[in-house]
Parts: C-alpha cells; sequence; structure tokens
C-alpha cells in the first residue's frame, strides 16, 4: 500500500514508520490520521514484523500536533473533522499499544499535540539534547487526545500530567528524561541510530512474549492485585507451553543465544 503523509519499510523485522510532512512540521491532518490507521494495521497484522520504529522525516520535528490551519479552514465542520480525525488516530494508538512488537519512537525535534501523545504510546523513546516535548492542546483552546490523558499520568504521575496539560510548558530532552517520559537522551545526530539499534534488538527478541507484557503492563494499571495475577498466571503458562517459550528455557540451559525467529 502507497502512502501520501507516511514513509514505510520493513527489513529483517524492523519497520520504520515515518511521520512524512516536514513542510508542515509533520503535524496531522485528515489524512496523516486515516493513513496512520491503515499503516498500523497493516503492521499489527504482518508476521514478520518484530519491532517499530516511530520518526519524523526532516529532523526539526517529530511531530507537530494536529495541523491547526486545516482545522480552521474547515469552519463549521470542523467538530466532523476532528470526530474523524481522532476517531483514526486513536485506531492507530491502539494498534501501537497492543501490537506484539515494540514501538521505539526516535524524538528529533518538537514533539507537540498529538506528537507528545505518540511519544507518550510508544513502548520506549529515545530523544536528542535538542528535543523539545509539550502538550499544547489548551493552549490553543482545546484539549488533550491521541491517549495522553491516559499514558501521560501513568509515565510522570497526575501532579505532574496536570501541570503539563494546563501550563503547555515546554519540557527539554534531560528534564523530560528524568520525569520518565523518555528513557534515554543521546547526542541530536545520534537519535536516530540509537532508536534503531535498540529496535534491532528488540525485533530479534520474542515478540509474542513482548506483546503479552505489554498487555500485561496496560491491564495491571486498572485491575485489582488477585485479577491481575490470575492474568500473569494465564499468560505465563500459555508462553511456556509457545514455541518462544520452549526456546528461551532451553537456550537457558544449554548456556546459548536463544533463536526466536528462524
Amino acid at each position: 500500500m502507497g502512502y501520501e503523509t507516511l514513509q514505510i519499510s520493513l527489513e529483517n523485522g524492523l519497520a520504520r514508520l515515518t511521520l512524512s510532512r516536514p513542510d508542515a512540521a509533520n503535524a496531522l491532518n485528515r489524512e496523516m490520521a486515516r493513513e496512520l490507521m491503515q499503516a498500523t494495521a497493516e503492521l499489527d497484522g504482518h508476521p514478520a514484523v518484530g519491532a517499530v520504529l516511530l520518526s519524523g522525516a526532516g529532523g526539526r520535528f517529530f511531530c507537530a500536533g494536529g495541523d491547526l490551519a486545516a482545522m480552521s479552514t474547515a469552519g463549521e465542520d470542523a467538530p466532523k473533522l476532528l470526530r474523524e480525525m481522532t476517531s483514526d488516530l486513536h485506531a492507530a494508538v491502539s494498534r501501537l499499544a497492543r501490537m506484539p512488537a515494540p514501538v521505539v519512537a526516535a524524538v528529533q525535534g518538537v514533539a507537540a499535540g498529538a506528537g507528545f501523545s505518540l511519544v507518550c504510546a510508544s513502548d520506549l523513546a529515545i530523544a536528542g539534547e535538542s528535543a523539545k516535548l509539550t502538550m499544547a492542546y489548551t493552549r490553543a483552546g482545546l484539549v488533550p487526545d491521541g491517549s495522553s490523558t491516559f499514558f501521560l499520568s501513568r509515565l510522570v504521575g497526575l501532579r505532574r500530567a496536570t501541570e503539563l496539560a494546563l501550563t503547555n510548558r515546554l519540557l527539554g530532552a534531560g528534564e523530560a528524561c528524568e520525569w520518565g517520559l523518555l528513557n534515554k537522551v543521546v547526542p541530536d545526530d545520534e537519535v536516530v541510530a540509537a532508536a534503531e539499534e535498540l529496535a534491532r534488538g528488540l525485533a530479534e527478541g520474542p515478540t509474542a512474549a513482548f506483546g503479552a507484557t505489554k498487555q500485561l503492563l496496560i491491564e495491571g494499571a486498572a485491575s485489582g492485585l488477585e485479577t491481575q495475577m490470575e492474568r500473569e498466571s494465564r499468560s505465563i503458562a500459555a508462553a511456556i507451553g509457545g514455541a518462544e517459550g520452549q526456546e528461551g528455557v532451553a537456550a537457558f540451559l544449554a548456556k546459548r543465544k536463544p533463536r526466536f525467529h528462524t
């Protein structure tokens, strides 16, 4: 499938998903939202995808958020436009969060609004030293979308999440890492390489086990202790009976590197 606002490639288990509207700061418009929904459906159902590297084209912006100019041009149809865009965006975020393959964000430049939300929804995130992150929604009289009100407080706590959502203050990469929004900060010219190295290592790992683990972590945030432990019990029992579990245990006992993908 061809895309106008995204770049997608798959090589040796690593899928690259690049937001590609560099002349518009990689801002999310109707077409990008639709294509993100389509692309994540394609990646989620692809058996060869072991990890996803999410980035923005051009290097100056990861994603500047929603395309406010397009929203303004829509006039009285703006509410309809936003319903359509968020429906597709949320379907895409749901697939990124729930697909077995880990999602690694490579954050260069500014991540604002929906871009900020995509960073929050990624499993892991690496940013350049000059990267900046901001919620930005209420500055324009809008409210957060893209899953940020679900993931942000889980990452940084409710007090800090409220501060970011109401004040829209700019977080530098170092502070964002200290707060838990990022896993690592590297020199600007090393962001993509560092994120790719991490993603390639994950692509060699046990994809089904990663997927079950992601699911447990999402569900565990809102579950009671006994309910979550029952999920853990069922999940680890299923894992030991699967090919990945059997290979992993055999490799551990034989003191060799496991071969999860043949």
